[in-house]
């Protein structure tokens, strides 16, 4: 059994999180590791990053975002970006983050998160569903948001 745990992003595991790979057809529905730094900047009292290691190696990325305060209520507990490698998915990295994220919501007092993605063949619906969220509505763009309820 493949042992999973997190760590936060750092300096020092940055560039293996930035270097994570994708399957062919995934880099439409995937942003950089470096967007969600980025992010981390403008909002830094709401923004929670992490790294998922399997056996001591990063496999896995999740940006979540934590602000009561958003006018968007999908905005107030929610998944910004998760990426597993390539090599990684299929393994429970990408539901560990998940769950993590979920714990840490739960822990600050909200009962749901939510995340926002682009449908398409390659894209993310299928593992969303098959870890629980369902679909709640549709963003101006035509991006599906799920919810999950803790």
């Amino acid at each position: 059994m493949p042992e999973l745990r997190l760590e936060e992003l750092s300096a020092r595991n940055i560039v293996a999180a930035n270097n994570l790979s994708l399957k062919p057809g995934q880099e439409q529905f995937i942003a950089p590791v470096s967007y969600s730094v980025a992010a981390s900047v403008i909002n830094p009292n709401t923004a929670w990053q992490r790294v998922v290691l399997l056996d001591g190696e990063v496999a896995g990325f999740i940006h979540g975002n934590f602000d009561p305060e958003s006018p968007q209520e999908e905005f107030r507990a929610c998944i910004w970006r998760i990426n597993v490698d390539a090599e990684a998915q299929g393994l429970g990295v990408g539901k560990f983050a998940a769950e993590a994220l979920a714990e840490e919501a739960r822990h600050r007092g909200f009962d749901r998160i939510t995340v926002i993605w682009e449908p398409g063949e390659e894209g993310p619906e299928a593992f969303f569903h098959r870890i629980g969220f369902v679909d709640i509505g549709e963003t101006q763009f035509g991006e599906v948001i799920g919810a999950l309820t803790l």
